[in-house]
């Protein structure tokens, strides 16, 4: 169970990361949104998990490996966003989410 602590900080992290990806979207190319999804951050507050919606599907290999390319200046940027909030930036690990995908998976297979 999380603490409140750890909520408010995924909550500020969610946010800013949002903000940050929607500018990371439009320098990237058009016709591509990402979105936090979800983000949950370590007991120790080292490290935080986010979990990404990319669309349209086709997109999101390619999306995921040019973020996990630029892992460090996307830190360096939240970094600038949290200075006067946290002290450690946490490390960041993101994943595909693909709640969205299961739940058209699943549609589809309930219509047949």
């Amino acid at each position: 169970m999380e603490s409140t602590r750890q909520q408010k900080i995924a909550r500020l992290i969610q946010k800013d990361l949002s903000d940050i990806f929607l500018v990371y979207a439009r320098q990237s190319g058009g016709g591509v949104l990402i979105s936090v999804s979800e983000v949950r951050v370590s007991p120790d507050l080292g490290v935080a998990n986010v979990y990404l919606s990319i669309f349209p599907d086709a997109r999101q290999k390619e999306m995921m490996d040019r973020i996990e390319a630029d892992l460090h200046s996307i830190r360096g940027k939240l970094g600038t966003l949290e200075r006067h909030q946290l002290r450690i930036i946490p490390e960041l690990r993101f994943f595909a989410d693909e709640t969205i995908q299961k739940m058209e998976h699943i549609d589809e297979l309930l219509k047949h």
